[in-house]
C-alpha cells in the first residue's frame, strides 16, 4: 500500500513519486492551499494539496485529525524559509496527486502533541496515547534495549529457555497471583514472581548459561517503579564466581546503553558494601549524583538532655544521624516545615535542625530550638563531623535505624535535586555484602533479605544457627541514579546448606519438603556452583527514556490501584465460570470509586 514511511522521506527522494500512509496529525488551510502533516511511526511528512487538482483538493478539505489516509504524490523541496531541521523529512514536501481516505476518525479526546494530559485519560485511551511521538519513541527504545540484551547474551553463549507461567505457590516474598485449577478442584497454580527455581534447575540440568526476557507477577502495593506484571531480564550461569558474574553483567549493561542509547557508562562501576551505603546514604540504592551524605551521631547522643536524641541513641537498633545542607541557611521556615512533612511519609516523627550562622562563635553562632539541650562539646562534635560551615543547615533524624535511614535517605535525594546539588549524567554502582537475613518484628522471625536460595558469604555458614543476623550473603545489586535496576547472587548449590538456611528462616523439614522438595532433591544430583542476576527491563528503559514512571515504557500498564482502565480489568466473571472452577464468592466488598 505504500512505498515509504512518512518520516523517512528525505532529499534523496526528490522528484520521485512516493506513496505514504498514516494519520492526519494537523491540517492547515493557507489561502486556498491545504497542508497536512501526515504521521506514522517514523515521524511527520508535509503533504500539499493544490486546488488545481480539484478531486484531491476536495477530499483534503474534509480531512480531520487522526483520519487514516494513503497519499501518492511528487517529492519536491520545501520553499525557502520553511525548512524544518528537526525532521528527517524537514527539507521536502509531497505534492499530492492521489489520496484515499482509508478510515475516518472521531474527534480524539486529546491532541497527539499535547504534553499536559492526565494519566487517567491517557490510560483510558491508551491506543491513542501510544500514537504520541514520545510513547512511540519509548516503546521503540524498549525494543532496541531488549534486542541489545539478546544479541549480547547470545554472543556470550547464553541460551534462551522458557520457564512455566503456571507453577506452585511459594509465598515467601510478595503475595502470589493465584490461578484456580478446573481439573483439580480446590487447588491453585500461581503466576511466577520470578523464574528463580526453574533457572536453578536448568543449571542442575547442565545448560550452563541461560537467559530469558520474561513476564513476572507480584501482588504487592504499587508505586512509580512497580507493576503487578513486569518484565525481567533473567540470567543464570554455572561455574562462575561472584566477581566473574558481576563483571559480565556490568559488561552487558554497558553494551546495552551504548547500543540502544549511544551512552558510555563510566567504568569500572564502583563497589560499595551494604553497611556503608546505609551509613552514608540511608539507602541500599543510593543516588550518587547527589553528593550529600549522612553523618553518624548515635554515639555522642546517648547522654544528651534532648530526650528524642537520647532515647533513639539508647534504643537497640536505634540511630541518630545528621544531614548537612550546604547553604541550607537560605531555606525559609515554610520550606523547612514542608521537608518535615515529607519525612513523616517515612515514619519520622519530626525533623530537628540547626542553622549555622557563624562557626567561629561556637554555640552562639548557631540557631535552633534544640541547642539548649546539647552541651558545647556535643555541638562541637556535630560541627566537626558534619563539616558544617557558615550558611549551612543541619537536619537531624532520630528513631529506629530503619526509619532514620528511609527518612533522611529520601530527604538527601529530594534536597539534592531541588537545590542543584545533584550532578548530571550516569552514576552506576554495585552494592555488595548484604545481610543474609532481616528481622521481622511482627512475625518474630528472620526473613531472607533477597531470597532463601542465596548462598552465605565465605566463612559465614557457621553463623546460620548461632547468629543469623551477622551472616552476610553473596548477593549483588546494580544501582543506577538511585534506582535498583538489577539484583542477583551466588546460589546455594548444596542440599545441606539449603536445608540449614530454611531452618534459620523457621521453615521446618516438612514445610520445606512440601514447598521446595523438588529443589532439595535436585541439589543432591550433582548441582554445579551457579549464580546469576535479574534486571528490571521496565526500570532500565524508564531511566534511558528519562520517563517519570515505568508506566510510560509499558504498552498497556496497570494503574497504581492495579487496574487496566482500557479494558476495565479486573472484572467480575459469570457464575458458570466460577462453578467450573469450584469457587463460591463471599459477599463482595463495596468498590471504592476509581
Amino acid at each position: 500500500m505504500r512505498t515509504e514511511y512518512c518520516g523517512l522521506v528525505s532529499r534523496q527522494h526528490l522528484q520521485q513519486t512516493v506513496t505514504v500512509c498514516g494519520w492526519v496529525h494537523r491540517r492547515r488551510d493557507h489561502g486556498g492551499v491545504i497542508f497536512i502533516d501526515l504521521r506514522d511511526r517514523e515521524g511527520l511528512l508535509q503533504i500539499v494539496y493544490d486546488p488545481d487538482r480539484a478531486a484531491c483538493f476536495e477530499q483534503a478539505s474534509n480531512l480531520r485529525n487522526e483520519f487514516v489516509v494513503r497519499v501518492t504524490g511528487l517529492v519536491r523541496p520545501r520553499p525557502e524559509g520553511t525548512v524544518n531541521p528537526n525532521l528527517v523529512s524537514g527539507e521536502v514536501e509531497v505534492l499530492a496527486t492521489e489520496m484515499e481516505i482509508l478510515n475516518p476518525s472521531l474527534t480524539p479526546p486529546f491532541m497527539m502533541d499535547d504534553e499536559k494530559l492526565s494519566e487517567t485519560v491517557r490510560l483510558e485511551y491508551r491506543f491513542l496515547d501510544l500514537r504520541r511521538p514520545q510513547m512511540q519513541n519509548n516503546l521503540r527504545l524498549r525494543h532496541k534495549t531488549a534486542l541489545a540484551v539478546r544479541n549480547f547474551l547470545d554472543a556470550h553463549g547464553f541460551i534462551d529457555i522458557e520457564t512455566p507461567m503456571l507453577t506452585r505457590s511459594t509465598p515467601e516474598g510478595a503475595r502470589d497471583y493465584l490461578v484456580p485449577s478446573r481439573v483439580h478442584a480446590g487447588e491453585f497454580f500461581a503466576l511466577p514472581q520470578s523464574p528463580q527455581l526453574f533457572k536453578q534447575l536448568l543449571m542442575v540440568a547442565g545448560f550452563d548459561r541461560y537467559y530469558q526476557i520474561v513476564k513476572c507477577f507480584r501482588d504487592e502495593d504499587l508505586r512509580a517503579d512497580r507493576q503487578p506484571e513486569f518484565t525481567q531480564i533473567d540470567v543464570e550461569t554455572s561455574f562462575m564466581d561472584q566477581k566473574e558474574i558481576t563483571a559480565l553483567m556490568e559488561e552487558l549493561i554497558v553494551s546495552v546503553f551504548k547500543t540502544a542509547l549511544g551512552v558510555d557508562l563510566p567504568q569500572p562501576f564502583p563497589r560499595m558494601a551494604y553497611q556503608d551505603a546505609m551509613a552514608l546514604y540511608g539507602s541500599d540504592k543510593p543516588d550518587l549524583r547527589v553528593s550529600l551524605t549522612l553523618t553518624e551521631l548515635t554515639d555522642v547522643m546517648k547522654s544528651v538532655d534532648f530526650k528524642v536524641f537520647r532515647e533513639a541513641a539508647q534504643l537497640e537498633g536505634g540511630r541518630v544521624a545528621a544531614l548537612r545542607v550546604p547553604k541550607g541557611g537560605e531555606l525559609t521556615r515554610k520550606e523547612i516545615d514542608d521537608y518535615t512533612e515529607f519525612v513523616k511519609i517515612y515514619g519520622a516523627k519530626g525533623l530537628a535542625y540547626v542553622k549555622v550562622n557563624d562557626v567561629a562563635k561556637g554555640v552562639e553562632g548557631l540557631q535552633s530550638p534544640i541547642l539548649k539541650f546539647l552541651t558545647p562539646e556535643v555541638v562541637a562534635t556535630v560541627l566537626e563531623r558534619t563539616g558544617a560551615g557558615n550558611g549551612d543547615l543541619i537536619f537531624f533524624g532520630a528513631d529506629k535505624a530503619k526509619i532514620v535511614n528511609e527518612a533522611l535517605g529520601a530527604l538527601r535525594v529530594k534536597i539534592g535535586h531541588a537545590r542543584g546539588l545533584a550532578e548530571a549524567g550516569w552514576r552506576p554502582l554495585w552494592v555488595l555484602d548484604f545481610p543474609m537475613f532481616e528481622w521481622d518484628d511482627e512475625a518474630k522471625r528472620w526473613n531472607a533479605m533477597h531470597h532463601p536460595f542465596t548462598a552465605p558469604a565465605d566463612g559465614d555458614e557457621n553463623l546460620l544457627e548461632s547468629d543469623p543476623g551477622r551472616a552476610r550473603a553473596k548477593a549483588h545489586d546494580m544501582v543506577l541514579n538511585g534506582w535498583e535496576i538489577g539484583g542477583g547472587s551466588i546460589r546455594i548449590h548444596r542440599q545441606e546448606v539449603q536445608s540449614r538456611v530454611f531452618q534459620a528462616l523457621n521453615i521446618g523439614p516438612e514445610e520445606a519438603q512440601a514447598k521446595f522438595g523438588f529443589l532439595l532433591q535436585a541439589l543432591q544430583y550433582g548441582a554445579p556452583p551457579h549464580g546469576g542476576m535479574a534486571f528490571g527491563l521496565d526500570r532500565v528503559v524508564t531511566l534511558m527514556a528519562g520517563a517519570e514512571s515505568i508506566r510510560d515504557v509499558i504498552a498497556f500498564p496497570k494503574t497504581q490501584r492495579a487496574q487496566c482502565l482500557l479494558t476495565h480489568a479486573p472484572s467480575a466473571v459469570d457464575e458458570q465460570q466460577l462453578r467450573e472452577l469450584h469457587i463460591r464468592l463471599r459477599q463482595p466488598e463495596a468498590k471504592k470509586p476509581a
